[in-house]
């Protein structure tokens, strides 16, 4: 599991890198609007894409017999979605042009839609790369992508400076991907409709598609929001802000939790191993996104100054609000991913049933009231009602008292106000600018790692020997 996980670190970290390098790039070339026009397009593509899950994916890894005889009932399911999928998408662009009140979205929603088609077609064999904890083949499979994305999208980005440029993008990224899927795995697909195994595979995934719809609504339902409400300008800001701001989720605990689904799935009869590693899991996860949030809290104005603009200043207050949220999910996909490999699915779906019902009643206000802070705001406090009740359920699933849930969070937790105390008077002795930035961003993820090294070593946390065996299997 470290191995793989060291593979997927990897792969997240260059794939940021270039993403991080591509957003500065486009970012000052394009304006918030032609983001937001991109947002609209991806948005509507994830609704319908959302409201149509199987859980194949989520369910062939789970399950522990022999999958092979599954792939290709699979397969032709994906493949008649796709299409199904593809063809909504082109004839619903217009309405939803409408909907926001943007004419331009109508051709790029169409054109967008093919990424549905392409998806559909990727080789299903390359499911084994996370059911085996083969990290290193997928780390080439989906790198390739993210390298045709960055070359396409700055390419066409300097040539046409409009928003068909990230369209064009995201068009390259999965051509190549799909093209590397056949050449990387050696299984080949055929078209065969069982529906017996198909309903085997949906009696699981029926619960990934109902969790799937209710985080769809969370996480989508606020820029569906903004972009009626406010406008495409503000849902420009307001998803940089969101994408900015949830790195600690998306980019350490979605990583974690790619190669602990797996592993937990091959524990869930051992009880106690799999409550030891998911603690494990769970304190790791603490001790990178904890850190990361706290970064981006406090340097949220000068980052934006810095690296995408003074036009950009807007959205800073909602960053900084949404770094709550990062944190938070970034522990909850820790408690939704081994909830799974239990293979109880229906916990998370309720829970995101109840973080729904409070979502809806405050956005609107809210957002009526401090506009993306708004927003922001509303997004946050369900998220936190949501893991008092997962994580009591999950305390309640592995037999283990709720306090050993918040043990391991305590020595993150503890050092980042010593993080933030050292980065503020950093700040303070010196001028504003780039080098002021980095030197107060080093000095206190230093301060950090030093705390959380000594506290650790006092209270025998664990943390140092997670690390050990990280570094030496990496």
């Amino acid at each position: 599991m470290i191995r793989g996980g060291a593979w997927v670190f990897a792969l997240r970290i260059t794939e940021r890198a270039f993403s991080l390098i591509r957003i500065i790039i486009l970012a000052r070339i394009l304006a918030p609007d032609d983001f937001g026009l991109m947002g609209i397009a991806l948005l509507t593509m994830a609704t319908i894409e959302t409201f149509s899950q199987t859980g194949f994916q989520a369910a062939l890894i789970q399950k522990k017999d022999n999958i092979r005889t599954y792939l290709d009932a699979a397969w032709t399911v994906l493949i008649l979605r796709g299409f199904l999928l593809f063809t909504i998408l082109f004839f619903i662009a217009p309405y939803a042009a409408i909907f926001f009140e943007v004419s331009q979205a109508k051709s790029i929603i169409q054109v967008v839609g093919f990424s549905v088609l392409l998806q559909a077609f990727t080789n299903i064999g390359v499911i084994y790369f996370q059911k085996e904890l083969e990290f290193n083949k997928q780390f080439v499979h989906q790198l390739t992508g993210t390298l045709a994305n960055f070359v396409v999208a700055v390419s066409a980005a300097l040539a046409l400076r409009s928003v068909w440029a990230l369209v064009f993008g995201s068009l390259a990224a999965s051509i190549v991907r799909l093209a590397v899927s056949y050449l990387i795995h050696p299984y080949r697909p055929h078209l065969r409709l069982d529906l017996g195994k198909a309903k085997e595979l949906l009696g699981f995934g029926k619960w990934i598609l109902s969790s799937s719809i209710l985080i769809f609504l969370l996480t989508q339902g606020d820029d569906i929001f903004v972009g009626k409400l406010l406008g495409t300008a503000a849902l420009g800001f307001y998803q940089m802000a969101y994408l900015i701001s949830n790195m600690p989720a998306t980019e350490i605990s979605h990583v974690i939790s790619q190669v602990a689904f797996p592993a937990y799935s091959k524990l869930q009869d051992n009880l106690p191993k799999l409550r030891e590693g998911y603690l494990r899991t769970l304190q790791f996860t603490a001790f990178l996104s904890f850190p990361i949030a706290g970064l981006i809290f406090l340097l949220a104005s000068d980052f934006t100054r810095i690296f995408l603009g003074d036009k950009w200043l807007p959205m800073v207050p909602a960053m900084a609000a949404l770094c709550i949220f990062g944190a938070t999910r970034a522990v909850n996909a820790t408690i939704g991913t081994i909830l799974q490999g239990m293979g109880q699915p229906k916990v998370s779906t309720f829970g995101s049933g109840f973080q729904l019902l409070i979502f809806g009643a405050i956005i609107y206000p809210l957002t009526r009231k401090w506009g993306i802070l708004g927003t922001s705001i509303a997004v946050v406090i369900p998220n936190i009602f949501f893991l008092l009740y997962v994580s009591r359920k999950l305390a309640n699933a592995l037999d283990y008292k709720l306090v050993k849930f918040v043990t391991p969070l305590l020595v993150p937790i503890t050092g980042i106000p010593i993080m933030f105390a050292t980065m503020f008077f950093a700040q303070v002795w010196t001028d504003e600018g780039l080098i002021s930035f980095l030197f107060s961003a080093l000095l206190g993820v230093g301060a950090y790692l030093a705390t959380v090294y000594e506290l650790d070593k006092i209270f025998d946390g664990g943390l140092r020997d997670n690390l050990r065996v990280l570094f030496k299997v990496g």
